[in-house]
């Protein structure tokens, strides 16, 4: 190799660069290799960074994992605020862009969103973090289909078995067990079932 076709000098990230080449490299290991493979170092690794510069984004393995889930969450919330814009306001329209969105943003991510959700349960700072989240997300739908409801309102128990359902079909979608559009259109059910049930009053 001559002199001519050695590497160009590294050039230097902004911290918020460097921050999304990080999340990019540990969201590849964790597809290549799995979540029992992310380690601060062997992103440092694989990133060709130096050790504390990763510890200096992510502190603990744990500050890692909830990166990635954060990571993820954003780009789900975006997914679905861009789609709730862009759709009409019915009942169908609304169901249909919660469905769909979630879990074309399961499968976008592969088989690695999983893997994360679970390590993340292994941890209570983790766990709360995830149900900080999915509080959120309850909220945005409760928002979107409380007008469509009987009452005007939807309960907690139902956007709690809408979330399982979501999340149990999305990772069978991305597991090929089923089909991207048997998912959505078995979560659009389960929403609309949901959403058209209203709020129960307590028995």
């Amino acid at each position: 190799m001559s002199s001519s076709e050695s590497p160009a000098p590294r050039r230097r990230l902004s911290r918020e660069d460097r921050l999304r080449q990080l999340l990019d490299v540990a969201w590849q290991l964790v597809r290549e290799e799995g979540t029992e493979a992310l380690t601060l170092g062997h992103l440092a690794e694989r990133a060709g960074v130096t050790k504390p510069v990763v510890y200096d984004h992510f502190v603990t393995r744990a500050g890692l994992l909830a990166a990635l889930y954060e990571d993820f969450d954003g780009r789900q919330n975006q997914v679905l605020a861009d789609a709730l814009e862009a759709s009409s306001p019915t009942l169908e329209d609304r169901a249909w862009v919660i469905a769909s969105s979630y879990v074309d943003c399961v499968l976008l991510q592969g088989r690695e969103i999983p893997g994360v959700i679970a390590a993340l349960s292994s941890s209570p700072e983790l766990e709360s973090l995830k149900r900080k989240y999915e509080a959120l997300f309850l909220d945005k739908c409760r928002d979107v289909m409380a007008p469509f409801a009987p009452g005007g309102s939807v309960s907690q128990a139902g956007l709690r078995a809408m979330l399982g359902a979501a999340e149990a079909l999305s990772h069978a979608a991305a597991s090929g067990e089923l089909s991207r559009e048997e998912a959505q259109q078995e979560l659009l059910a389960t929403i609309l079932a949901m959403v058209n049930r209203g709020a129960h009053s307590a028995r």
